[in-house]
Protein backbone atom coordinates (compact mmCIF):
# COMPACT_ATOMS: atom_id res chain seq x y z
CA UNK A 1 0.00 0.00 0.00
CA UNK A 2 2.51 2.23 0.68
CA UNK A 3 3.73 2.51 -2.31
CA UNK A 4 0.32 4.01 -3.64
CA UNK A 5 0.17 6.62 -0.58
CA UNK A 6 0.85 10.43 -0.51
CA UNK A 7 1.14 11.69 2.56
CA UNK A 8 -0.42 15.27 3.04
CA UNK A 9 1.78 18.38 4.85
CA UNK A 10 -0.47 19.94 6.11
CA UNK A 11 0.80 22.01 9.26
CA UNK A 12 -2.67 22.60 10.80
CA UNK A 13 -6.04 20.95 10.61
CA UNK A 14 -9.02 22.70 11.41
CA UNK A 15 -10.86 20.27 13.03
CA UNK A 16 -7.57 18.72 14.86
CA UNK A 17 -5.28 21.05 15.40
CA UNK A 18 -1.36 21.16 15.34
CA UNK A 19 -0.27 18.23 13.32
CA UNK A 20 3.42 18.41 13.07
CA UNK A 21 4.11 18.62 16.89
CA UNK A 22 7.66 20.37 16.77
CA UNK A 23 8.47 17.56 14.18
CA UNK A 24 10.29 18.51 11.47
CA UNK A 25 8.52 18.16 8.28
CA UNK A 26 11.94 18.45 5.83
CA UNK A 27 13.07 15.35 7.97
CA UNK A 28 10.05 13.45 7.40
CA UNK A 29 9.63 13.72 3.71
CA UNK A 30 13.13 12.64 3.37
CA UNK A 31 12.28 8.96 5.72
CA UNK A 32 9.27 8.70 3.61
CA UNK A 33 10.74 9.38 0.28
CA UNK A 34 13.01 6.16 1.55
CA UNK A 35 10.22 4.48 2.62
CA UNK A 36 8.83 4.39 -0.82
CA UNK A 37 5.70 6.36 -0.91
CA UNK A 38 4.33 7.59 -4.10
CA UNK A 39 4.49 11.31 -3.39
CA UNK A 40 4.43 14.12 -1.27
CA UNK A 41 1.29 16.81 -0.98
CA UNK A 42 2.32 19.88 0.82
CA UNK A 43 -0.60 22.81 2.11
CA UNK A 44 0.51 26.34 1.33
CA UNK A 45 -2.52 28.14 2.74
CA UNK A 46 -1.89 30.14 5.73
CA UNK A 47 -5.26 30.88 7.47
CA UNK A 48 -6.81 27.99 8.58
CA UNK A 49 -3.79 25.47 7.78
CA UNK A 50 -0.39 27.01 8.53
CA UNK A 51 0.92 26.02 5.31
CA UNK A 52 3.69 28.25 3.12
CA UNK A 53 5.31 28.37 0.30
CA UNK A 54 8.40 28.27 2.01
CA UNK A 55 6.90 24.45 2.95
CA UNK A 56 6.75 23.77 -0.11
CA UNK A 57 10.21 24.82 -1.36
CA UNK A 58 12.30 23.18 1.57
CA UNK A 59 10.16 19.78 0.85
CA UNK A 60 10.38 20.06 -2.79
CA UNK A 61 14.02 20.89 -2.61
CA UNK A 62 14.68 18.26 0.15
CA UNK A 63 13.24 14.75 -2.16
CA UNK A 64 13.45 13.60 -5.95
CA UNK A 65 9.28 12.45 -5.02
CA UNK A 66 6.72 14.60 -6.95
CA UNK A 67 5.61 16.96 -4.44
CA UNK A 68 2.16 18.57 -5.03
CA UNK A 69 0.82 21.83 -4.21
CA UNK A 70 -2.31 22.21 -2.11
CA UNK A 71 -3.92 25.70 -1.86
CA UNK A 72 -6.77 27.44 -3.43
CA UNK A 73 -5.43 28.31 -6.20
CA UNK A 74 -6.96 31.18 -7.96
CA UNK A 75 -4.69 32.48 -11.11
CA UNK A 76 -1.78 32.24 -13.66
CA UNK A 77 0.45 33.88 -11.11
CA UNK A 78 -0.33 31.04 -8.79
CA UNK A 79 0.82 28.40 -11.16
CA UNK A 80 4.15 29.85 -11.66
CA UNK A 81 4.94 30.32 -8.81
CA UNK A 82 3.75 26.54 -8.02
CA UNK A 83 6.34 25.73 -10.45
CA UNK A 84 9.21 28.13 -9.29
CA UNK A 85 8.64 26.56 -6.25
CA UNK A 86 9.83 23.17 -7.15
CA UNK A 87 6.56 21.31 -7.04
CA UNK A 88 5.77 19.04 -9.69
CA UNK A 89 1.75 19.42 -9.75
CA UNK A 90 -1.00 21.70 -8.77
CA UNK A 91 -4.77 21.02 -7.09
CA UNK A 92 -7.18 22.99 -8.41
CA UNK A 93 -10.42 22.52 -6.55
CA UNK A 94 -13.78 22.26 -8.49
CA UNK A 95 -15.57 23.82 -5.44
CA UNK A 96 -13.43 26.78 -5.09
CA UNK A 97 -11.92 27.50 -8.66
CA UNK A 98 -14.37 29.48 -11.32
CA UNK A 99 -11.70 29.71 -14.09
CA UNK A 100 -10.24 26.18 -13.40
CA UNK A 101 -10.75 25.09 -16.97
CA UNK A 102 -8.57 27.67 -17.78
CA UNK A 103 -6.34 27.07 -15.02
CA UNK A 104 -6.13 23.35 -16.05
CA UNK A 105 -4.89 23.98 -19.61
CA UNK A 106 -2.31 26.72 -18.11
CA UNK A 107 -1.10 24.12 -15.66
CA UNK A 108 -0.48 21.22 -18.12
CA UNK A 109 1.05 23.87 -20.66
CA UNK A 110 3.23 25.03 -17.55
CA UNK A 111 4.61 20.97 -17.31
CA UNK A 112 2.49 21.09 -14.15
CA UNK A 113 0.59 17.71 -13.55
CA UNK A 114 -3.27 19.52 -12.84
CA UNK A 115 -5.30 16.81 -10.14
CA UNK A 116 -8.85 18.36 -10.08
CA UNK A 117 -10.52 18.09 -6.53
CA UNK A 118 -14.05 16.59 -6.49
CA UNK A 119 -16.53 16.20 -3.53
CA UNK A 120 -19.88 15.95 -5.47
CA UNK A 121 -21.53 14.46 -8.75
CA UNK A 122 -21.87 17.65 -10.53
CA UNK A 123 -17.95 18.36 -9.76
CA UNK A 124 -17.49 15.12 -11.20
CA UNK A 125 -18.76 16.13 -14.46
CA UNK A 126 -17.12 19.22 -14.47
CA UNK A 127 -13.87 17.25 -13.88
CA UNK A 128 -14.71 15.28 -16.96
CA UNK A 129 -15.89 18.01 -18.91
CA UNK A 130 -12.25 20.16 -19.05
CA UNK A 131 -10.67 16.71 -19.60
CA UNK A 132 -9.04 15.72 -16.21
CA UNK A 133 -6.63 13.06 -16.07
CA UNK A 134 -6.39 13.11 -12.62
CA UNK A 135 -9.18 13.49 -10.31
CA UNK A 136 -9.27 14.00 -6.44
CA UNK A 137 -12.10 12.22 -4.57
CA UNK A 138 -12.06 14.41 -1.62
CA UNK A 139 -14.24 12.56 1.03
CA UNK A 140 -14.37 16.02 3.17
CA UNK A 141 -15.95 18.90 2.14
CA UNK A 142 -13.28 21.71 1.36
CA UNK A 143 -16.26 24.61 1.56
CA UNK A 144 -16.39 23.90 5.73
CA UNK A 145 -12.50 23.83 5.55
CA UNK A 146 -12.84 19.73 6.01
CA UNK A 147 -14.64 19.96 9.68
CA UNK A 148 -17.10 17.33 8.60
CA UNK A 149 -17.38 13.49 9.19
CA UNK A 150 -16.52 12.35 5.72
CA UNK A 151 -15.02 9.08 5.22
CA UNK A 152 -14.30 6.57 3.05
CA UNK A 153 -17.81 5.65 1.88
CA UNK A 154 -17.92 8.99 0.02
CA UNK A 155 -14.93 7.68 -2.23
CA UNK A 156 -16.85 4.70 -2.60
CA UNK A 157 -20.10 6.05 -4.04
CA UNK A 158 -18.16 9.14 -6.01
CA UNK A 159 -16.06 6.78 -7.90
CA UNK A 160 -18.53 5.33 -9.89
CA UNK A 161 -19.61 7.69 -11.35
CA UNK A 162 -15.76 8.43 -12.49
CA UNK A 163 -14.62 9.12 -16.16
CA UNK A 164 -13.14 5.85 -17.84
CA UNK A 165 -8.96 5.83 -17.99
CA UNK A 166 -8.70 8.52 -15.38
CA UNK A 167 -6.25 8.48 -12.46
CA UNK A 168 -8.23 8.33 -9.30
CA UNK A 169 -6.99 9.79 -5.68
CA UNK A 170 -9.41 9.22 -2.52
CA UNK A 171 -8.44 11.96 -0.59
CA UNK A 172 -9.29 12.95 3.19
CA UNK A 173 -10.81 10.73 5.81
CA UNK A 174 -9.02 7.79 5.51
CA UNK A 175 -8.22 6.74 9.32
CA UNK A 176 -7.06 3.62 8.97
CA UNK A 177 -5.28 0.69 7.00
CA UNK A 178 -8.57 -0.79 6.02
CA UNK A 179 -9.96 2.30 5.01
CA UNK A 180 -7.23 2.65 2.51
CA UNK A 181 -7.45 -0.87 1.59
CA UNK A 182 -11.62 -0.05 0.55
CA UNK A 183 -11.03 2.48 -1.45
CA UNK A 184 -7.87 1.25 -3.37
CA UNK A 185 -10.08 -2.45 -4.48
CA UNK A 186 -12.91 -0.14 -5.45
CA UNK A 187 -10.98 1.29 -8.14
CA UNK A 188 -8.77 4.45 -7.06
CA UNK A 189 -5.37 4.88 -7.71
CA UNK A 190 -3.59 6.33 -4.65
CA UNK A 191 -4.86 7.60 -1.61
CA UNK A 192 -4.00 10.81 0.24
CA UNK A 193 -3.38 10.45 3.70
CA UNK A 194 -2.63 13.29 6.40
CA UNK A 195 -4.07 13.52 9.48
CA UNK A 196 -3.73 9.80 10.59
CA UNK A 197 -0.36 9.88 9.36
CA UNK A 198 0.70 12.53 11.23
CA UNK A 199 -1.82 11.20 14.80
CA UNK A 200 0.29 7.57 14.61
CA UNK A 201 -2.88 6.15 12.91
CA UNK A 202 -1.26 4.93 10.45
CA UNK A 203 2.86 4.06 10.61
CA UNK A 204 4.69 2.88 8.34
CA UNK A 205 7.25 -0.13 9.63
CA UNK A 206 9.84 1.28 7.38
CA UNK A 207 10.22 4.79 9.08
Amino acid sequence: MISKTIIDFKPISPQHGDLFKGRNPVDIARQLEKAGVLGLSVVTAKEHFGGSLDLLRSIAKAVSLPVLRKDFIKSENDLYETRECGAKGVLLICATTENIGALHEKALSLGLKPVVEVHTPKEMKLAESINAKIIGINNKNITVLEKDDGTVEHTLELIKTAPKGTYIISESGISCKEDAEKVLKAGANAVLIGTAFWQGKIIYASL
